[in-house]
């Protein structure tokens, strides 16, 4: 059983299709669900968007990966289109509002905005699509897939809408447990900097002294001191166990806080 967040036809769920092909799927209703659904066992993996090309980080899934003591095991990119879909029979020149996850919304805004199209948040695409069909208000449209728009008998009003025709969504796949053959191309790590000056250079000069590429950094409060903050790295090198250890061990004397999050492929081969 794998874990993904919104309803069939979501995004998630197409990832979790490239992934794991026909495997069973648990539904949850937040990322949250997903992650407690695979730390309690109810589910063998989970498949979360971490961020995209367009809208970038999805900051929830950052809280999410520290707080759940779970290990990244993989990378998809997916490319995502959006479709305008409406009621049956309803016009492109009928819809005044459309709803949606925040992250399609803000992915389409240039086009709602060139239509005078109000956006309007949504838990998840495809429960947009479900809820559109399932209620009578003139005037309203959803941003969801292709597949959303088909399995809940809605029109296709317009296709294509997001800003960039190569609009990808990077999911990352979460597990208990590291699969001991899994290949070592790409790790994420977190991390807090004491607060001092040359304390955030110090430690990223020992990922480039090291022959690391960082080709991810983002910082997210901590919650416990204002203006205080950890930080989430990807990168790419020599993830064999002794080098990366040996970069665990020459940080964590110096940061407050280290903790490795995954070693993992670079990308999903059954992905573009």
């Amino acid at each position: 059983m794998i874990a993904f967040q919104g309803e069939p036809g979501a995004y998630s769920e197409a990832a979790l299709q490239a992934r794991f092909g026909d495997a069973g799927r648990l539904p949850c209703a937040s990322f949250d669900q997903v992650f407690a659904a695979v730390a309690e066992g109810r589910a063998e993996a989970g498949v979360v968007p971490i961020e995209n090309s367009l809208a970038g980080s999805i900051l929830e899934n950052y809280d999410l990966l520290l707080a759940h003591d779970l290990t990244i095991v993989g990378e998809i990119r997916l490319p995502v289109r959006h479709c305008l879909l409406g009621k049956p029979g309803m016009r492109l020149a009928d819809v005044k509002r459309a709803y949606s996850h925040p992250q399609a919304l803000a992915q389409s805004l240039p086009y709602l905005k060139a239509h005078g199209i109000e956006p309007v948040a949504a838990n998840d695409t495809a429960g947009a699509a479900r809820a559109l069909a399932e209620r009578d208000e003139p005037g309203a449209a959803a941003i969801a897939s292709l597949r959303a728009g088909a399995l809940y008998g809605l029109d296709i009003l317009a296709e294509g809408i997001q800003t960039r025709q190569d609009n990808t969504t990077r999911f990352f796949v979460i597990q208990l447990d590291r699969p001991a053959d899994l290949a070592r191309e790409k790790a994420s790590l977190v991390f807090a900097a004491p607060n001092s000056p040359g304390a955030l250079y110090d430690c990223l000069g020992r990922f480039a002294r090291r022959g690391l590429n960082l080709t991810k950094i983002e910082s997210r409060p901590t919650r416990d001191t204002p203006w205080e903050y950890y930080f989430y790295v990807d990168f790419e090198g020599d993830l064999e166990p002794t080098a990366l250890q040996a970069l665990l061990d020459e940080l964590r004397p110096s940061m407050a806080f280290v903790r490795l999050l995954g070693v993992y492929p670079a990308k999903d081969p059954l992905t573009r």
